[in-house]
């Protein structure tokens, strides 16, 4: 039976909290455009973040729910030849779809 796998997130142990704050010895330094920086900055100050705090900490949340997305499946023989083939010869667009990616997206909109 072919199995589909896709790499485990590491385990992480499990420890009590501490009233001192772990030691910050690695730097991260990344540059980006003044739009971003500005877009960075203001979502920081509406949840009462500054800019490193904000990005470390968004940063941290999608590394965690990428590592969390990932997972084993299994499927028999027939199921995988239907899974292959639905990937290797995809159906024809349809309306909802034409209609869906011509649309812009929200994110987009001025």
């Amino acid at each position: 039976m072919p199995v589909a796998t896709l790499e485990r997130a590491p385990r992480v142990k499990a420890t009590r909290p501490t009233r001192k704050a772990p030691a910050k010895d690695k730097m991260l330094s990344i540059r980006a455009d003044v739009e971003t920086t500005s877009l960075i900055d203001r979502a920081a100050s509406v949840v009462g973040q500054s800019r490193s705090d904000f990005v470390l900490r968004t940063a941290r949340e999608r590394a965690t729910e990428i590592l969390l997305n990932r997972r084993l499946f299994t499927l028999n023989d027939a199921d995988w030849a239907r899974f292959v083939d639905g990937l290797d010869n995809p159906p024809p667009p349809n309306a909802k779809l034409k209609a869906l990616l011509a649309r812009v997206p929200i994110w987009d909109r001025q």
